[in-house]
């Protein structure tokens, strides 16, 4: 009896081992499309209050301090991330107080942008072609806000080792960006984005994306400071992200132009 029990514990076993042997391995595109979902589609929507610092390559540097809100197209899920609506609204300093970022992003097209400038009391159309330029003066650009869409570059798996997948992204319209390539160390646990670095057409690396720290928040993997830099320049730009919370339930209609000139305050805090 012993050793019947014995043969069958031996055979359990095997047919495990040879069941997670078999387990097919994420595409490239699977692990590209699980990051983006971390990156900026965890929860039905979300806020966090920002804190931007701004250094150059003497070490001077300036803040920007803001809020932002975001809001998914219902009925996204783990399996497609559907279109979504930001909202960007800065506090301090006083050169920027009151200035406002509306962002529709959509899956199947470009981006409709927006930005409110108190001075002028000018709501102004931002182009779709002044998405990979700064985001007021900082060294993320206007797509690192709201994210690049995956289908815009074609993925490859590098490598996948102990902690990271590696993956290799080459833009299917390289007339529309600065980069010829960019690399991605995606945390394999989390699939949060570890760092990204941008290369040029001498297979230089120019541009680089770290993130510094994140934690679980509500039971997502939440980056709270992350940092950009310019490898030419020495310069660099520390995003720190404050009360990150998700599901709040912020309403539509705020993701509209009328809430540039009118700042939803209750959501701003």
């Amino acid at each position: 009896m012993k050793k019947t029990i014995l043969v069958l514990t031996v055979i359990f076993f095997a047919w495990v081992s040879a069941s997670y042997s078999q387990e097919k391995p994420l595409t490239a595109d699977e692990i590209v499309s699980k990051a983006n979902l971390v990156s900026y589609y965890q929860g039905k929507d979300g806020k966090a209050l920002v804190k931007m610092t701004i250094s150059d390559d003497k070490g001077q540097a300036r803040t920007r301090e803001f809020a932002i809100l975001r809001r998914d197209k219902p009925g996204a899920d783990e399996t497609f991330c559907e279109d979504q609506k930001f909202y960007v609204y800065f506090h301090r300093p006083a050169d920027v107080n009151k200035m406002a970022f509306l962002v529709h992003k959509y899956i199947g097209k470009d981006d409709d942008r927006w930005l409110f400038l108190p001075a002028l009391n000018l709501v102004k159309r931002i182009s779709s072609a002044d998405k990979r330029s700064s985001f007021v003066g900082s060294h993320f650009y206007y797509e690192d806000v709201s994210g690049r869409n995956i289908k815009a570059d074609n993925h490859e798996l590098l490598e996948t080792n102990d902690k990271f997948h590696v993956i290799k992204s080459v833009p299917k319209d390289p007339k529309s960006v600065e980069f010829a390539y960019f690399k991605t160390w995606i945390h394999r646990q989390t699939f949060v984005v570890i760092q990204t670095s941008y290369y040029d057409s001498q297979d230089k690396e120019f541009r680089q994306y770290k993130a510094e720290s994140y934690k679980e928040i509500q039971g997502y993997p939440t980056i709270t400071k992350s940092k950009m830099t310019d490898l030419r320049t020495n310069g660099s730009t520390v995003i720190e992200y404050n009360d990150v919370k998700y599901d709040t339930g912020v309403e539509e209609d705020i993701f509209s132009e009328r809430y540039l000139k009118q700042p939803p305050y209750k959501y701003l805090k």
